[in-house]
């Protein structure tokens, strides 16, 4: 099972290192296929690995409500 996760959303140029099990998020500057891959997405596109549900809104009370802002 992942223990970490890697963020990137539209509008945000940089991507995020979320660790679950420090319960952290970090900014991260990747590098090598990372960086190749972030490149893409600068680009407009996506990339999912490994990642059954993925939602942004627009702020953390939001999720918190059970929201999913559509």
């Amino acid at each position: 099972m992942a223990k970490a996760v890697i963020i990137g959303i539209p509008g945000e140029a940089g991507l995020w290192l979320a660790d679950l099990d420090a319960g952290t998020v970090k900014p991260l500057n990747p590098t090598g296929d990372l960086a190749t891959a972030n490149g893409l997405r600068k680009a407009g596109g996506t990339f999912v690995k490994n990642v059954d549900l993925g939602v942004a809104v627009s702020s953390a009370q939001v999720a918190l409500s059970g929201h999913v802002d559509g």
